[in-house]
Formats: C-alpha cells, structure tokens, sequence
C-alpha cells in the first residue's frame, strides 16, 4: 500500500489507517485484525484514550508490543475520564502532560508518534494546550503532535500558532464542507489531513441500500432522508466494471492534495480486507467531476 508523509514530519503512513474504535474488546480478535491490517500494509493505527474508557488502547497496546517498529501510532487526549465513565472536555497543559503518561502505560510503549487534540474550542486555553504538546515532545514522550477537530476558527488558530503535522477532520462525499477552505489552507501550510467518517457511517460502503435505510433515516449533515437515500442511488451509478461504492468513497477523498490517509475502523477481516482493496480499483477524473455533480458542496454553519 502506497506510504505517503504526514506533513512536514518524518512519518510515512499508510493511505489507509486503522480506526482502532471499532477493534472491540476482545484482545485475540483485535489481534488478528491488527496483523491482518500490516499484512495488508497499513502500518497506521489510530486510537483515543476515550475509546473504552482507556480499554482499546490497552488492547492496541497489547496486540503490538513485539511489532512496535513496524508501527505509527496515534493516540488522543483532552477528554476527562471520570470514574463513573463521563468525561468533560479538558485541554488544560497540566492534565495533557499527566495522561500522556497513561497512554504509555497503556500502550505499554515509550513513545507515541502522533499524539493529538481530541476536539477543541476556541475559547480554550490554546497557547498552554499548544505548549503542553511542545514540551511533550523535547521530552521524547511524543514525536509529533495534531488536532482532530471539524471548526475552522479552532483550526486556523493552530496552523498559526503551533508545529501540528496533522488535522483529523470528518470528511466524505456526503460531507464536503472542509473543500469550502480549510483544505487549501492546510496545505498551503504543508499540514496533511486524516480523514474520518469517510463512509459516511457504512453509507458509502459496499453494503447496499438498506443501510442508508437504517443510518440515514434521520437524515445525514444537510441531506434529509428522502435526499440522501436518492444522492447514494445515484452515487452508485457512478460506478463500472469492478468498482465499489467504498472505493469510490476512499479514493474519492483521498485525490485531495491535502489528505495523507483515511482513517477507517474495522470490526473484522473482511471489512478490512475490502476497505484495503478498494484503493486497488481505478477511476478516473471524470468520475469524481460526476460525484462533485451529484453531491452538495456544503459549508460550515458554525465555528467560522
């Protein structure tokens, strides 16, 4: 699978990350699909101290602590476990620096090579939050640090006062607002996105009408039901000879200058398998001129 660097960082990372979140709790099955995931050559594995109240980062940890090297791992913080498993939203510099030593522990690693802010506000304490993360890493306890956040105003504040490598944004052909102008900006600033929710929620996999049905029957960013079940009908249409809707989807975005690698959860072999698969189908320009067509070029309504 092709590599592609992260930023301005060392890192090279796999076009297909695996979303740790949906591993699981189970430490052998999360094992055989983490395996399965470097047979196929992704190398790139998220996680969230918040998945599992702390739970799937022991179990990553577990499953990779003799292959560590073949490995960039990615973590975040900035969610306030509490004992009775609620969390409040925390950036503060003090409690970052302290759960950093957590995930350590938990990954049972001595370093973390992507360490990011999970969410953010622009009324957070951002120049301390920012100092934590650059302290972490002339410690040696991180290599590199980003944000995963959707708020433009967030995400300007950081391209212009901070070393982030990456931004992990929700970003999909159902959910085009970041082309509108955070993209052209983190590129601009040699900063690489890593996409989430690119299958819209299984919408835009290869599972078929009914779960649209069932994920969408609420409606999905600004497409209500009825709009969204006809937008994937004719998504499929795009379609030809030997092409999935989740190919489609994860190479759709991924054309984008800006985005170094889709990060996409798998709950088993075989979802990993076709997700991994998809990148080995062929489209052309003109099909993704066509989902531009079809899809809603949407904007951020708040958090400009």
């Amino acid at each position: 699978m092709k590599k592609t660097k992260l930023g301005m960082s060392e890192l090279e990372v796999s076009q297909i990350a695996l979303g740790c979140m949906s591993l699981g709790t189970s430490p052998t099955k999360a094992s055989e699909i983490i395996d399965e995931a470097l047979e196929v050559g992704i190398n790139y594995l998220d996680t969230a101290d918040l998945y599992d109240q702390g739970v799937n980062e022991e179990i990553v940890g577990q499953s990779i602590k003799n292959k560590r090297d073949q490995i960039v791992l990615a973590t975040k913080v900035g969610n306030h476990l509490k004992n009775d498993g609620s969390w409040f939203w925390d950036p503060r510099k003090a409690y970052i620096k302290e759960q950093v030593k957590e995930s350590l522990r938990r990954l049972q690693t001595d370093y973390i090579d992507l360490y990011q802010l999970h969410g953010g506000t622009i009324e957070d304490p951002i120049d301390e939050t920012i100092e934590a993360f650059e302290e972490l890493v002339k410690e040696g306890f991180i290599r590199y640090y980003g944000i995963s956040s959707i708020r433009p105003n967030v995400i300007r504040e950081y391209i212009s006062k901070s070393n982030i490598t990456s931004v992990m944004m929700q970003y999909s052909m159902l959910d085009r607002r970041p082309e509108e102008e955070v993209m052209t900006q983190l590129a601009e600033n040699q900063i690489s996105v890593v996409t989430r929710g690119s299958l819209a929620k299984g919408m835009l996999s290869a599972k078929g009408p009914e779960v649209v049905s069932a994920k969408g029957k609420n409606g999905y960013i600004d497409y209500d039901a009825s709009t969204l079940k006809h937008t994937v009908e004719q998504l499929r249409g795009v379609l030809q000879d030997n092409q999935t809707l989740n190919g489609l989807a994860l190479q759709y975005v991924l054309q984008e200058q800006s985005v170094a690698s889709v990060v996409a959860g798998a709950s088993s072999i075989a979802q990993l398998k076709e997700n991994a698969e998809a990148l080995n189908q062929h489209f052309n320009p003109e099909q993704f001129a066509k989902v531009k067509e079809i899809t809603k070029a949407n904007t951020y309504q708040q958090h400009r």
